[in-house]
């Protein structure tokens, strides 16, 4: 009898530890299909928040901000967006401070088992920069399943075309070094164009899914239809940024169109994230900026938007 209750209580704390560490729970992601799927080949939704970008938030790029928000906030997944160009002291006029910011989010998810997306937070295409610091990211974090690489943020400009090319190559740098960890690539016109995709997808490139980007004051029914068609079609999709309000990052917030957009990608078995973890006079920030670096935060320090956010994970990451 002791065995057998020593055997249940064992079993309880695995459970419980899964639960709560979702890489723990679901271990090496894959792509299967169009869904994304656990270790085992079951389906799986991750949920979760994106910080703001490195250079001008960099006060949250710090280890217990990640354990807040998979603690209290119940992400099961954490974006780094690295800003590449446009805003002062980027990735490319300071690599090293950026790498350092990426980094420091990246080790804190790995210790608190929480999955963690590596931003490429350009709206420009780097090819060269791009496979440098992919190669660099994949030496060092390949073999951690935790890891999740973002390979371009809402191209602008670029052609469906062009952007395969570019998903080759800087693809192809990081099978170099890691073989199996999913890769996210972004579509035309700020991640909106998935039925250029669906139409014509990427080949020969192992566990790799495409990014729609939304807002949901701005982005209405045509383009939830033109997702989920994408996605009902075999094309992997995943939402690693989002937000309720415009797609301004400002203006007002339209809590029923986001429930919408929710509803949608859970029917779909579609990842999302919501952007972000930030304390600008803005909408789509999450924290006030008398709010601390670290948490966890208090409800008088968290926005409107913020707590939106807040409620939607702990309904749905259970």
């Amino acid at each position: 009898m002791k065995r057998l209750l020593s055997t249940l209580v064992l079993a309880l704390a695995l459970l419980s530890a899964g639960a709560t560490d979702p890489v723990k729970r679901w271990g090496q992601l894959q792509v299967k299909g169009s869904q994304l799927c656990d270790q085992q080949g079951n389906p799986v939704v991750l949920r979760g928040v994106s910080f703001g970008w490195h250079n001008i938030w960099p006060r949250f790029y710090n280890k217990k901000a990640v354990r807040t928000l998979k603690n209290d906030w119940h992400a099961t997944v954490i974006r780094a967006a690295m800003g590449v160009t446009t805003v002062e002291d980027n990735y490319l006029e300071n690599p090293e401070f950026a790498i350092k910011c990426i980094e420091t989010v990246v080790d804190a998810a790995i210790k608190n088992n929480v999955y963690v997306i590596i931003d490429w937070h350009s709206h420009e295409m780097h090819t060269p920069k791009a496979v440098e610091f992919f190669g660099r990211m994949a030496r060092k974090y390949g073999k951690y399943p935790h890891v999740i690489y973002e390979l371009y943020n809402e191209p602008v400009e670029d052609s469906w075309e062009s952007l395969k090319d570019y998903c080759q190559t800087v693809s192809a740098e990081i099978r170099r070094y890691d073989p199996d960890n999913i890769i996210l690539m972004g579509c035309p016109h700020w991640d909106q164009d998935i039925h250029l995709v669906a139409a014509n997808p990427v080949r020969g490139i192992s566990n790799l899914m495409y990014t729609v980007h939304f807002y949901a004051a701005t982005h209405g029914d045509y383009l939830r239809q033109r997702m989920e068609e994408a996605a009902k079609g075999g094309l992997p999709i995943f939402v690693s940024e989002s937000g309720a309000c415009e797609a301004s990052g400002n203006g007002r917030l339209d809590a029923d169109s986001e429930q919408q957009w929710v509803d949608r990608m859970e029917a779909n078995k579609i990842s999302w994230i919501c952007w972000s973890l930030s304390d600008k006079d803005e909408t789509c920030s999450m924290l006030l900026p008398r709010a601390n670096a670290t948490g966890p935060w208090p409800e008088d320090v968290i926005k409107k938007y913020g707590k939106l956010v807040k409620s939607l994970l702990l309904k749905y990451n259970h």
